[in-house]
């Protein structure tokens, strides 16, 4: 079966920077797009950046750009978060997802595989 396994969620300072991974397995993974999510407490679940298949194409939620990038490496099956400049408001549970067709894809709907989630928390 899917498995999408998140790590590297802990607590930083503001200004502080912290690289999450989500191993995949079960699925051809250089057929997916990959993204992450994430849901702070008592809000909705957001989108907030995805990776196209071969890794070329990327995108952003306004929220992070400049500070978060997203990347993958196909050969180990794993999508990466680089998330620098933390702010509090990043505070949150972190999820990796996947969808096996293209396009920009912001809506969790879009996403067929989802991880369990990492905690970040980011202090004031």
């Amino acid at each position: 079966q899917v498995q999408l396994v998140e790590s590297g969620g802990g607590l930083v300072q503001a200004g502080g920077s912290l690289r999450l991974s989500c191993a995949a397995s079960g699925l051809t993974f250089s057929n997916y797009v990959m993204a992450w999510f994430r849901q702070a407490p008592g809000k909705e679940r957001e989108f907030v950046t995805r990776i196209s298949q071969g890794g070329s194409v990327t995108y952003y939620a306004d929220s992070v750009k400049g500070r978060f990038t997203i990347s993958r490496e196909n050969a180990k099956n794993t999508v990466y978060l680089q998330m620098n400049s933390l702010k509090p408001e990043d505070t949150a549970a972190y999820y990796c997802a996947a969808a096996p067709t293209g396009g920009v894809l912001v809506r969790q709907a879009n996403y067929n595989y989802w991880g369990q989630g990492t905690q970040v928390t980011v202090s004031s």
